[in-house]
């Protein structure tokens, strides 16, 4: 004989638990006058045959056919005169679940007025509340199986991710900018993607931006820059460094004719002399950098690494970092991520030219 379960309960629903599910398994045996026991922060709905037949608040409720008015049509067992009907009841946990993390798997790529282009990680975290319980159980719950928050964390997540990549393009000119737009960023996201948690029931209560930080690639970039800005007038900086070279030369090139022929050069247009020098000093440099850079061009083209950074890879295609960045996102050119770091082997670049 089926065992009739009189009494309809959650009460040990954990904190991270989103619903509870009576019974656990199956379906149960209820009969018309079972007590339905509803805590403060939960809401019950009955399910029979895949359709909900009531959604019951908190409080003590007894069954009968006023507040499951479809159960008269469905009934079709009697026991001793009482009217007997398998179902499930869902309990959903109402409570505010806090503390929710967020994060980007992958850096995402921007465009920097500064930089050019840029690659960040973002971390946060949310609140979140079930707004509809009878939308959540049927269109997460009853498909997917969820019922904690640690199951339905990858699908947020997504919807965040899917979301921070419009927010962050539409609200950010350069990496520099980010720390003062981290409000105006998180009120832009909970806008976002309010409406991906309301279609499944669910009140997206706060959003936070907690951090977003550069790439190591993008962080060595914009420690270069800082340095270069450091500098100043870089024309003034290379004109410094040739009269210091000059000087030290003449210090070091001993008491003979070189240290006597500057000191009578002082007294006959030692200026005129020196502005040679320095100017002699600075093509030198400038055509010695470059003949290194022509040698370096020519070295890479002599061997090219089996395993390629961005710009590496950019160099062999003699495109910008950006576009193979966008031909790994969108699949076309096989590489690895490993860490924050994107590798891409020249035999992979090979058969994506060869098509």
């Amino acid at each position: 004989m089926a065992r009739i379960i009189d009494v309809i309960e959650a009460p040990n629903q954990g904190p991270n638990e989103l619903v509870a599910r009576v019974p656990e398994v199956g379906s149960g045996d209820f009969r018309l006058g079972s007590q339905v026991i509803v805590r403060e922060s939960q809401r019950a709905i009955f399910y029979r045959d895949g359709k909900s037949l009531d959604v019951f608040p908190p409080g003590r409720h007894t069954i009968t056919t006023m507040n499951l008015p479809l159960l008269s049509g469905l009934l079709s067992l009697a026991t001793s005169g009482r009217n007997i009907f398998t179902a499930e009841v869902y309990f959903v946990n109402m409570r505010e679940f806090t503390d929710l993390k967020w994060g980007t798997p992958q850096p995402i790529s921007l465009r920097d007025s500064d930089l050019g282009l840029v690659r960040v990680r973002a971390f946060g975290q949310y609140t979140m509340q079930i707004a509809d319980p009878k939308r959540f159980v049927d269109q997460i719950v009853g498909t997917q199986g969820i019922y904690t928050t640690a199951q339905i964390e990858d699908y947020l997540r997504n919807a965040v991710i899917s979301r921070l990549t419009d927010v962050l393009g539409e609200n950010m000119k350069s990496i520099f900018d980010l720390p003062q737009l981290f409000d105006e960023i998180s009120a832009g996201m909970r806008a976002k993607v309010q409406d991906d948690f309301t279609a499944v029931g669910i009140a997206l209560k706060q959003f936070m931006v907690v951090s977003i930080n550069p790439t190591e690639e993008t962080a060595k970039a914009i420690d270069e820059r800082a340095s270069m800005g450091a500098i100043g007038n870089m024309d003034a900086y290379l004109k410094y460094k040739a009269a210091r070279a000059v000087g030290d030369a003449a210090q070091s090139g001993g008491g003979g004719g070189a240290a006597e022929g500057l000191g009578l050069g002082a007294g006959i247009g030692l200026g005129a002399g020196m502005a040679g020098m320095i100017t002699g000093a600075m093509a030198s440099a400038q055509q010695g950098g470059q003949q290194g850079q022509q040698a370096q061009q020519a070295g890479a083209g002599m061997s090219v690494p089996a395993v390629m950074t961005l710009e590496e890879a950019a160099a062999y295609l003699k495109v910008t970092p950006a576009d193979v960045q966008a031909l790994v996102d969108s699949g076309d050119l096989k590489a690895r991520t490993i860490g924050a770091q994107v590798r891409i082997s020249k035999e992979a670049i090979d058969a994506f030219l060869a098509g």
